[in-house]
């Protein structure tokens, strides 16, 4: 379950825009370990979101997931990783007031090991992305 650092938490109360780092797999591939993100604190949601969570059970704890569909009492949350787990299908829905916010954009930084030319214009290609909606992912992973 990917986890986020606590400089989220801190950037949140000045401005509506903060960072966070990704770790763990259960948003591949649309993000992965080490991957930053740009979150629009407060920003309206909509099936299909890459969203910004705190854990239902573990309240200290910020999590990363796509959010599928409304429900009655909140939002059902997966990961685009079916295989990583620590989604909905865990803990159930979550409560509107623990999302935070939704994730406008991700960077990825240069691997240590990637110091070909090749390598390194293929990161510049695909190092800066945003994080778009996919409103088919939220009709695919509701079905799961």
């Amino acid at each position: 379950m990917p986890e986020l650092s606590q400089e989220t938490e801190r950037g949140r109360a000045a401005l509506p825009f903060g960072t966070a780092e990704v770790t763990g797999p259960s948003m591949v591939p649309t993000l992965q370990h080490g991957d930053l993100l740009v979150v629009q604190y407060g920003a309206r949601v909509r099936p299909g979101d890459v969203v910004v969570l705190r854990h239902p059970f573990q309240q200290d704890l910020l999590v990363v997931k796509r959010a599928a569909e409304r429900r009655e009492g909140g939002w059902w949350v997966l990961g685009d990783n079916a295989y990583a787990g620590g989604d909905s299908t865990d803990y159930g829905t979550v409560p509107e007031e623990l999302v935070l916010g939704k994730v406008r954009f991700r960077y990825r930084p240069l691997k240590k090991d990637q110091r070909s030319p090749f390598a390194v214009a293929r990161w510049l290609l695909s190092a800066a992305r945003p994080v778009l909606s996919d409103r088919s992912a939220s009709r695919r992973l509701r079905a799961r």
